[in-house]
This record gives C-alpha cells, sequence and structure tokens, in this order.
C-alpha cells in the first residue's frame, strides 16, 4: 500500500477547533512538520478537511 507524506505548512493557531483535532489526529503539531500515514479513504478525509492547511507528497 501507498502512503502520504504530509507536512504542515500554516499554522494552527485561530484555526477551527475541529481542523485543529483533524492535525493533532494526523500527528501534526508544528509548521513543518511532516508525518507519513497510509494513503485509505480515512486519511485522504482528513488531509481534504484541512487541505488549506498542509501540503501533500506522495
Amino acid at each position: 500500500m501507498s502512503e502520504l507524506k504530509i507536512q504542515l505548512v500554516k499554522s494552527l493557531n485561530g484555526r477551527l477547533p475541529k481542523h485543529v483535532r483533524i492535525a493533532e489526529a494526523l500527528g501534526l503539531r508544528k509548521i513543518r512538520q511532516t508525518v507519513v500515514r497510509p494513503d485509505t479513504p480515512i486519511v485522504r478525509g482528513m488531509v481534504e478537511k484541512i487541505n488549506y492547511l498542509v501540503e501533500i507528497k506522495k
């Protein structure tokens, strides 16, 4: 199964609480932090919700 590299590119300060929780559930807490997650529909949905905060690399 392929993996996604997800990088937080914008701050979580002042964002909707739900979006902050999604970012933290993905393991993103600091700007420019990168995590590797499996490419599943669940992860894709989470990334789509906060697409303005993150950058995706395959």
